[in-house]
Formats: C-alpha cells, sequence, structure tokens
C-alpha cells in the first residue's frame, strides 16, 4: 500500500515561507520540517535572557570607555589610556555582536520556494512580507537590546569617536589672510624691545615682530637695512620701505611661501634671503621676488613707518597672504 502525501499547510504559529501565504499548501519544493523562526536559545528563554544581560553588560563596558575617552581628551590627553579605553570599547562591542549573532540570531540555511515563473500582486507582496519578517522579529524580539542598550551606547562611542577630529584645529577660513601685524604696531624684537632706524647697520637683518605678539606663529619677519641699494617694489608696494639717512630698511615675512619654513639665512653679497629647508631663494632688492628653489610666490612684504623719536612700526598688516602657496592658488 502507497502512502499518501498530505499537504501541509501553513498556520499561524509557523510562519508563512517565501512565496506562501497564510493558509496556502506548503510548497512541494520546500522541506516540510524547515522552520525559519529557529535559533539556537529559542526552547531556553531564560537562558537567553541571561545572554541578553551578558551583551548589556559588554555593551555598558563601550558606552563607559566612550565616556572615558571624552573626559581624558577634554582634560588633556593621554595615550596610554586612551588606546586602552578604546581597545575596551571596540571588544566589547564587538564581542557582544558575535555573542548576539551565535546565541539569538537564527543560523541554519532556508530552501526559497521557486514557485511559479510568474507572480502576481499578492505573491510578490507576500514575499517582500517575508523577506522583512526576520529583520522584525529580530529587532522586536531584541528591543531590549537594541532599543534600551544598543543605540543609547552606540551614540556615546560613536560622539567619542568624533571628540579627536577637534586636534585637527579650526578651519582656516579667511584666517589665514590676517596676521597679529595691525595698523600701528611698533616693531619689536625677540625680547619685546622696539626696534628704532638706527638699531641695524647697513647689510644688517633683524627677526622682529608685532608688540604684544612676540610668540605669535604667523608674525615673524625680517627686518633688513639694504643702505645705498636700489630697491625695485613690486607695482602697488611703493612706500613700503622706510629711508632715513644711510639707513634703508625694508621688512618681509619670514615664513617662506614654499612649504612655510623660516627664511633664516641671508647673503650679504647677492642681497638674497635664503630657506635652509629646501633652498627656495629670493632677492630682497626686486622685492623678495623667488629667483632659485621650489618658491613661487615673493615673500609678502610689511607696510613700515617710522614714528617722530625714530621708532619703527607697521602702517598695515601684509597685504597678501603669507606661507605656502598652496594655502592661495591665486597667488601662484
Amino acid at each position: 500500500m502507497t502512502a499518501t502525501k498530505v499537504p501541509r499547510v501553513v498556520t499561524g504559529t509557523h510562519g508563512p515561507e517565501e512565496g506562501a501565504g497564510a493558509g496556502t499548501p506548503w510548497p512541494d519544493d520546500v522541506p516540510p520540517e524547515q522552520d525559519d523562526t529557529w535559533y539556537p536559545l529559542r526552547d531556553d528563554p531564560w537562558k537567553a535572557r541571561r545572554v541578553e544581560y551578558f551583551i548589556a553588560l559588554l555593551w555598558s563596558v563601550t558606552g563607559i570607555s566612550g565616556i572615558a575617552l571624552m573626559v581624558i581628551y577634554w582634560t588633556g590627553g593621554q595615550a596610554q589610556l586612551e588606546g586602552l579605553f578604546l581597545a575596551l570599547a571596540t571588544g566589547c562591542l564587538g564581542t557582544g555582536l558575535v555573542i548576539w549573532a551565535r546565541f539569538l540570531l537564527p543560523g541554519q540555511e532556508i530552501t526559497d520556494s521557486r514557485g511559479h515563473h510568474t507572480s502576481g500582486p499578492e505573491e510578490r507582496a507576500a514575499v517582500v512580507e517575508s523577506l522583512s519578517r526576520g529583520t522584525d522579529a529580530v529587532l522586536t524580539r531584541r528591543g531590549f537590546l537594541v532599543k534600551k542598550v544598543l543605540l543609547p551606547v552606540g551614540g556615546i562611542f560613536g560622539v567619542a569617536l568624533i571628540w579627536p577630529l577637534a586636534s585637527l584645529g579650526v578651519r582656516p577660513a579667511r584666517a589665514l589672510y590676517h596676521t597679529d601685524w595691525y595698523p600701528g604696531a611698533l616693531v619689536v624684537d625677540q625680547d619685546g624691545r622696539p626696534v628704532s632706524v638706527s638699531d641695524i647697520m647697513v647689510d644688517g637683518l633683524l627677526t622682529v615682530f608685532p608688540e604684544g605678539h612676540t610668540d605669535s606663529a604667523n608674525a615673524p619677519a625680517v627686518l633688513i637695512n639694504i643702505g645705498s641699494d636700489v630697491l625695485h617694489p613690486r607695482q602697488g608696494q611703493t612706500g613700503f620701505d622706510v629711508i632715513s639717512g644711510e639707513n634703508h630698511l625694508v621688512c618681509f615675512s619670514k615664513i617662506c611661501t614654499h612649504a612655510g619654513c623660516a627664511v633664516s639665512l641671508f647673503n650679504v653679497l647677492s642681497m638674497q634671503l635664503i630657506c635652509p629647508c629646501h633652498q627656495s631663494t629670493f632677492n630682497v632688492l626686486q622685492d623678495a621676488k623667488p629667483v632659485f628653489g621650489p618658491a613661487s610666490r615673493p615673500l609678502p612684504q610689511l607696510p613700515l613707518g617710522v614714528t617722530a623719536e625714530g621708532l619703527l612700526f607697521a602702517r598695515r598688516d601684509f597685504i597678501e597672504p603669507i606661507g605656502p602657496g598652496f594655502w592661495d592658488r591665486s597667488g601662484d
């Protein structure tokens, strides 16, 4: 006697397989024992709950470590502690995800019904519903982990990872077009002493700053006494120098327009400023025009004035951006 196969009907307790709506015969090409709602701890809810609590503990460590990272960074930073808490945060987060996937998510293969080569709107809607069923079930079943633990912890840790971006500094914006030189600022040496016209001998050089800003990174300038040599200023920069008797003073930014090094060498015979980093060379008598090396822009010149007492001062800031040419492509 031959056994007759009884068509299996999908019930409410066993979710519909792909392509099969509730109350329809079980597809012939899908194993009858298949159950896509199964996960390793489905039959042991108490153990599943304990696993959830353990995962929550791990992710709580991630959150606490994220807060610790922000506190350490805010108070000045300490590389070893930052590395420790970063390792704890990422390690506990990853371990929790692995345990969740191992014990609380379906891990078996599911056979999909091929069905017919064509399908109507109802069949397509059933497929879409079945595809979303697994995700919806996971999120609903594990709402405690997802909504109360993972989302807050992920937010805290995400913010902690963003904080180090502050080390990149402020956005340059228009700040690169201005230095600490200002109209009327007295020219002072590195000790803050005002510089007078007679302080620099002919062919002499002195590094100077604006009064009150001797520690400024963008303000260092070189003051040079070219004596009787003839200066050939660029258009628009006539009158930036100071002439008093035998003294003829000019002032240029000390920051090289190639890579930002300090232009600290002076060849008196050729009246050239030289950057020691890449040997960019600037002709002082041609308004600090580059004549050798990779620099493509002249050193910006500072407009000088002299008080009735013979003290030098800046009539205004540099009229063009200082430093490397890549900050201001229009100047290349």
